[in-house]
């Protein structure tokens, strides 16, 4: 009765949890940030989801409900209403932020290390994991010879068992 009761009480965290993850990044643009001109909004909305919370890091402005990253929306919206194109609204924001800002930076020399380290990472962990299954498999590959006295002792073993039967 009691395991059911837990069960459930899990059930229910895990649906709470849940709806949280759903609703919580829907909650990030307020009202107040929206634009009237849908076409705009809709600019905002593709720039936003491009940019990096310097906050949260692995969210999207557009996503994150930190107050910088709301200042960001709002920043976006200012320079769409002032008629900037989107590449000039990145190209400001690289500049004052650098290209971490965006969350697919370029491939140059100096976010090249962003690039091939999960990769450098993966070959290196494969590589470990390669020799390590190699020495073990040695390992209980290997047979040694038994002596004739560790013989000797072995047959008594079993046969003193098989006696006992």
């Amino acid at each position: 009765m009691q395991n059911l009761a837990i069960k459930n009480i899990c059930h229910w965290a895990l649906a709470v949890m849940l709806a949280v993850c759903v609703i919580v990044p829907a909650l990030a643009v307020t009202p107040d940030e929206i634009l009237s001109n849908p076409k705009l909004e809709e600019r905002a909305r593709a720039l936003s989801s491009e940019l990096r919370c310097m906050v949260c890091q692995n969210q999207s402005i557009d996503d994150s409900a930190a107050p910088l990253a709301k200042d960001l929306r709002v920043l976006v919206r200012e320079r769409l209403l002032k008629g900037d194109s989107d590449r000039e609204i990145l190209n400001f924001l690289v500049e004052r932020y650098g290209d971490f800002i965006l969350l697919k930076p370029p491939m140059k020399m100096d976010t090249l290390v962003l690039w091939v380290s999960p990769f450098l990472i993966l070959l290196f962990g494969g590589l470990a994991l390669f020799i390590k299954g190699r020495r073990n498999g040695e390992r209980y590959l290997a047979v040694e010879t038994l002596t004739g006295d560790e013989r000797e002792k072995i047959d008594a073993i079993l046969n003193s068992k098989k006696a006992d039967r």
